[in-house]
């Protein structure tokens, strides 16, 4: 479905580019060439750099911000070899970003969590935990969200909720991207970087003046990089390779994209972005953006770490060889990896005695004729070795994350683009108008086979299209009454539209879910903030923000398999369903029993096999975010601050369903943070010791939690968490040319009430040598207690005028759950992660070269894993191996 707004929508972005002011980014400017200067001085004499940030929309030294930010400058991202935002999850203290999630088959998609609260799904009815901001725009959707980072002049990290100034879905926090803006004199920077894997790189900015105000930027960026899991040929015997070939190919179910490939996490990257910039040293200054990303390449690794068939109805008759994973379903029912072995394992009296002579039968229904495949009802009990198929079990696990044995798509495609309208208008002294009006669009097609097998057990694919306009509107009052007074009040508009469809295949098309969805969502909001300084020690903070959204969500999600008739006695074994035949296994009403369709609850008669409630379900959510705070600065170079916050995100539907709900969209509402931080921020020792310490308590109410509910993950609001931590940041220059950048995280994040659904045990519940279960007092995903980082830098000045810049970073993060439910084989052990550089600088700065390794101990772990019981499959996908790069950078 294409999604395009009405024509208000595009009168308004004009409007909004030729009448109003802008966006704070774009006062930076100055502050930034003046601070440069200042750091250029600063670091002659052996002291630490400053880095401005406009967090509260203001131009501020990020030591007089009182809010725990973690803020990074183009040179530290550039030696650091931070190439998206991916990477920073190593760098800031108790903050998890993660290029992936599970099924998502795409490390364009950001995991992100601050503190314990995020999102790890990129489903549209899922909104994140974490906001991203590009040069003040909000991105709305964790697909695209990992951007790659070729002209950024800073990022800075908020923890904590950030509801007044950011506005909803800032829960956890923020993480705003700056990029460069046009320079007055010409300027053309770049590199170019080789490295493992045949990595190509190439980046370039050229600063183009254009007349006496006028100035424009390009920016270009190209990326070749092969992937580093390599997709192999089962070798089995001869018996096993002719039931391989038996196996229905991922062209013969439902699917977006079937694109294979030989290896996965491809890189295959075209992004550019340019900008037109006014400033003429007047009143008003304007910046207009656009920024296009094109993406074509495999999609993220996939590992099967674990196999399941249960027990229960539909045991299979004989032992089936390789074990695996064996749990017995809580509730004695049937799952799907265990209803397959039984099908192909079974005599057809064994299957006829147990009622499945049509669910094991051919799959597909007379609905869609078109795709009906075979029956597999016992096909390895028939005598008849041609027709053989190989049952699932544990003999796909290559217990190597660089290899897998799957055969299904594997796709990343995504177009990203958008413009922006940034200005600014200075109405009197100390008081300024500002807007920020943007459109932005994306596509996207991926797909992932997680069985990592040739059959096809659990195989996905989706498609994505999605378009938002925002539109902001500030007025600013900096250093008023006497420089006593600061305040920002704001309106804020956003609207966004879009469509998701799923495909999912799961145990050789025994659930065929084919999924169409529709979203349209809007929202205003109306927030300020003061900041008052009482005298030279104390200033106050006051802020609050009211927002009112609006959602629309249309479901169409069906089982192209029919697998409910099948299953109780309305289908035959051809694939024929009765949906208005009597329902054998209810009370006979009259002649027989009602309609199938209605006894099963399926929802819409003239689509027999649809499992969501047809029509558009709205939902409306209103919220007001304040905060408070106070600062104490006894001395010039500390602050003391203290601060009460709240943030919320929005709730939404449940949308992927694998049994018919009747007349009921099952849905959830939104989650609410409350959080009390105190904190220091210090710069010491003639500023050669900067020091920051924060400690805070959260409480997390209506937690959202993606949970697997038979084959379908769910989202419920599960219960309430009290989340405590402490953060120290410190950076030291004890001699001239020698840096440490240190960190420390501490995090207590865990659950204080859950409610039924989640402690039920088929759900969540623990099963020895399995899952742990979600249980009160357990850790909230993707949280590690204890994250640290030490980065030593040491530049040595040479005879010639040049340098050379040695460089090391150290991580180590405690253990880390990827799911509610702490399955075991997803579970993240501690690790310790090691880079580390060699640059050399010439004496004019026209060149630099860097040598380097990143994960130089060849550190493996999960980044993002998902347990799907019903399918018999647990899988993950693994970070990068030890690699190396080398870059030149160039500057004219």
């Amino acid at each position: 479905m294409k999604v395009r707004f009405q024509s208000v929508s595009t009168l308004a972005l004009a409007a909004s580019i030729f009448a109003l002011p802008s966006q704070a980014f774009a006062q930076a400017e100055q502050a930034s060439e003046d601070q440069a200067a200042e750091n250029q001085a600063t670091e002659n004499q052996g002291g630490i750099e400053q880095i401005v940030v406009t967090a509260q929309k203001r131009v501020e030294n990020v030591q007089d911000v009182p809010i725990a930010i973690s803020a990074f400058s183009n040179t530290a991202l550039r030696e650091r070899a931070v190439n998206d935002i991916a990477s920073l999850g190593a760098l800031a203290p108790n903050v998890n970003l993660d290029g992936g999630t599970p099924f998502s088959g795409s490390s364009a998609v950001l995991s992100a969590t601050i503190r314990g609260i995020g999102s790890d799904d990129f489903a549209f009815n899922i909104d994140p935990g974490v906001g991203i901001y590009l040069d003040g725009v909000f991105l709305a959707r964790t697909v695209g969200a990992n951007q790659d980072l070729p002209d950024v002049e800073r990022i800075e990290v908020l923890k904590g909720p950030q509801g007044t100034l950011f506005g909803r879905n800032t829960i956890g926090g923020a993480v705003s991207i700056v990029t460069h803006n046009p320079g007055k004199e010409f300027r053309l920077v770049g590199d170019l970087t080789t490295g493992s894997f045949s990595l190509v790189k190439a980046r370039a900015t050229i600063d183009l003046p254009i007349s006496d105000g006028l100035a424009a930027s390009v920016t270009g960026s190209v990326t070749s990089r092969n992937g580093f899991q390599k997709r192999i040929p089962y070798n089995g015997t001869a018996a096993e390779m002719r039931a391989i070939a038996n196996s229905d190919p991922a062209s013969a179910f439902s699917h977006a994209d079937t694109s294979t490939a030989t290896r996965q996490s491809e890189d295959n990257s075209v992004s550019l972005r340019g900008k037109l910039r006014w400033d003429n040293g007047g009143a008003f200054r304007a910046t207009l953006s656009g920024d296009y990303t094109n993406q074509d390449s495999s999609g993220q690794t996939s590992s099967l770490l674990g196999v399941s068939f249960p027990a229960g109805p539909f045991a299979p008759t004989n032992p089936l060889p390789g074990t695996g994973i064996n749990p017995v379903n809580p509730e004695g029912g049937f799952l799907f990896g265990g209803l397959y072995n039984f099908c192909i394992g079974s005599t057809p009296a064994d299957i006829a005695a147990r009622g499945a002579s049509a669910i094991c039968g051919a799959r597909g229904t007379s609905v869609n004729p078109g795709g009906l495949l075979s029956s597999l009802a016992g096909v390895n009990r028939d005598a008849d070795p041609t027709n053989d198929r190989l049952p699932w079990d544990g003999r796909f696990i290559t217990g190597d994350p660089d290899t897998s044995y799957a055969t299904g798509p594997t796709l990343n495609k995504l177009q990203a683009w958008g413009v922006s309208g940034n200005l600014e208008l200075d109405v009197a002294e100390g008081l300024m108008l500002r807007s920020i009006s943007a459109f932005r669009k994306t596509n996207w097609t991926a797909g992932t086979d997680v069985d990592g097998s040739p059959l096809s057990m659990l195989e996905l694919t989706f498609t994505q299209n999605q378009e938002q306009f925002s539109e902001e509107l500030q007025l600013l009052g900096s250093d008023l009454l006497d420089g006593k007074l600061n305040f920002v009040l704001g309106a804020y508009y956003f609207e966004e539209k879009g469509d998701l469809h799923d495909y999912v295949v799961f145990d050789e098309g025994l659930l065929q879910v084919d999924g169409p969805n529709n979203f349209d969502t809007s929202n205003y909001a109306f927030f300020g903030q003061v900041d008052f300084k009482v005298n030279d020690w104390i200033s106050l903070t006051l802020g609050g923000r009211y927002t009112k959204e609006t959602k629309k969500f249309e479901g169409g999600q069906q089982d192209l398999n029919g697998g409910s008739y099948k299953l109780f006695g309305c289908a035959a074994p051809d694939g024929t369903i009765a949906p208005f035949g009597s329902f054998p296994l209810a009370p006979p009403v009259g002649a027989g029993g009602p309609p199938c369709f209605a006894a099963l609850s399926f929802p819409d008669p003239t689509n027999p096999v649809q499992l969501y409630v047809p029509g558009v379900n709205r939902k409306e959510f209103s919220n007001f975010a304040p905060k408070v705070g106070v600062q104490l600065r006894p001395t010039e170079d500390v602050m003391v601050y203290g601060s009460y916050s709240e943030g919320y995100k929005t709730g939404g539907w449940t949308t992927r369903l694998s049994n018919p709900q009747g007349n009921v969209a099952p849905d959830f509402d939104e989650e609410i943070a409350e959080t009390f931080e105190v904190g220091v921020k210090s710069t010491l020792l003639d500023r050669r010791l900067q020091l920051n310490l924060a400690a805070f308590t959260t409480n997390y109410k209506n937690v959202q939690l993606n949970q697997q509910v038979g084959t379908s993950p769910t989202i419920d609001n599960a219960g309430t968490a009290r989340i405590k931590g402490v953060e120290v940041e410190a950076v030291v220059a004890p001699v001239n040319g020698l840096t440490i950048n240190a960190s420390v995280g501490y995090l207590d994040a865990t659950f204080t009430a859950l409610s039924a659904s989640v402690l039920r045990p088929d759900v969540a519940g623990p099963i020895p040598g399995l899952r742990l279960g979600a249980v009160i007092g357990g850790q909230l995903p993707k949280t590690a207690t204890w994250s640290t980082n030490i980065s030593p830098r040491y530049e040595l000045d040479l005879a010639n005028g040049g340098s050379m810049v040695f460089l090391a970073d150290w991580t180590h993060k405690s253990e880390v759950f990827n799911d509610v439910a702490r399955y075991l084989p997803l579970r993240r052990p501690p690790i310790d992660l090691v880079n580390a550089s060699i640059s050399y600088r010439e004496p004019d700065g026209r060149w630099d070269l860097t040598v380097g390794g990143t994960n130089l101990t060849e550190t493996r772990y999960l980044v993002s894993g998902g347990a799907n019981d019903a399918a018999g499959v647990y899988f993950g996908s693994y970070n990068r191996p030890r690699e190396w790069y080398a870059r030149i950078g160039f500057k004219f």
